[in-house]
């Protein structure tokens, strides 16, 4: 077992892998994620997805099997990562076991083309949940305006749901709200109201919109100062009366989760956004390539403190060079959904044509 990559989960972090291939689960590369380097569970995105399927051969085989007349583009996609999201929960299931349920989770997406659509993003996690048929699955739903009533329902239906595409405090404490309702909905039917969730705060993208506006001094400081802020809002959500009173009932709170944290400025350290988001009951979800450079070089900071003043100091003097947090934090939601879009488009695209290409030859 690594030691860095250990120490971090003894902090009280679990560590996700933010990437899946078939690849790396018919050589081995999962399983020894898990078994060596204290993995305990993994995301999956559009992006994730077209990198897989559209820029490799691994799944044209079965592209070919699957290209029946009548089939779309996107019932093939669904049909290849259900698949593999099936295995990769197999996987994690013994994690899933140990740990009460808490951990050992895997996610998949709603097409990204329903973040502003309630209801068919709705009628998609009830499909998709189905389909997957596996206890230690999530559906990630964007947390939009549109798509926190969906995360609600669905809460409510007993599907986990991992709320996506979050960037503020603000934003999460809406999908931390629409999390609990379906909770106190399921209470007051009389239903097991323990359904799990996380949500997913995205760091690196405010560093790196920000970045030319700002001295080199001031560089890669505004991620974890809003990451800041919003821990400090998941320790007021764990602590009010509702959240306690839905845990008296028997429910796991909805855990905060680090997304985005692979660190795009290469000047900065590679594991920037793992050492500096140290804080327990929470999960850090990141790519390969800083889980390996994590495991041979990790270190954990100073553990992260809800210091509100602190993170409300350095977003203002970040403010100060004309930055409006409230007004970049609902820009870099929309344009996570636009990027989830292009690579969503690029994917499908990518699979009519291979289609056309193994049909002709």
């Amino acid at each position: 077992m690594n030691k860095n990559t250990k120490t971090l989960y003894q902090q009280g972090v679990s560590l996700w892998l933010d990437n899946i291939t078939r690849k790396m689960i018919d050589n081995g590369h999962l399983q020894r994620y898990i078994s060596e380097l204290s993995v305990t569970g993994l995301t999956s995105n559009p992006s994730i997805f077209e990198a897989a399927i559209a820029k490799t051969g691994d799944y044209d085989k079965e592209i070919g099997r699957l290209s029946a007349p009548g089939i779309s583009d996107e019932e093939i996609f669904f049909t290849l990562a259900i698949a593999d999201i099936q295995r990769a929960a197999d996987l994690f299931l013994p994690i899933f076991r140990k740990s009460n349920g808490l951990d050992g989770f895997v996610s998949i997406e709603v097409s990204p083309l329903l973040a502003y659509d309630t209801e068919n993003t709705i009628n998609a996690a009830r499909e998709i949940s189905r389909r997957v048929n596996r206890p230690n699955a999530f559906i990630k739903i964007p947390g939009t305006p549109q798509g926190l009533p969906a995360i609600e329902k669905a809460i409510s239906e007993g599907i986990p749901v991992n709320v996506t595409l979050l960037f503020s405090a603000e934003q999460y404490m809406a999908a931390a709200m629409a999390y609990l309702k379906g909770v106190e909905a399921r209470i007051d039917k009389g239903l097991n109201p323990d359904v799990r969730s996380v949500a997913s705060v995205f760091v690196s993208r405010w560093d790196k919109a920000v970045a030319d506006m700002l001295p080199q001094q001031h560089h890669n400081l505004l991620g974890i100062a809003v990451m800041q802020k919003t821990y400090h809002s998941y320790q007021q959500f764990l602590r009010s009366e509702r959240v306690q009173r839905a845990m008296n009932s028997g429910v796991f709170p909805q855990r905060l989760l680090w997304a985005s944290t692979g660190t795009k400025d290469p000047a900065a350290s590679d594991i920037l956004y793992v050492k500096n988001l140290v804080a327990p009951y929470t999960v850090n979800t990141i790519p390969e390539n800083t889980l390996l450079a994590y495991a041979d070089h990790g270190e954990t900071g100073e553990p992260l403190k809800g210091d509100l003043l602190n993170a409300e100091t350095t977003i203002k003097l970040i403010e100060d060079f004309g930055v409006n947090y409230h007004q970049l934090a609902a820009q870099l939601q929309h344009e996570g959904a636009e990027a989830f879009n292009k690579s969503w488009k690029n994917l499908i695209d990518s699979i009519a044509a291979k289609r056309i290409s193994i049909k002709n030859g």
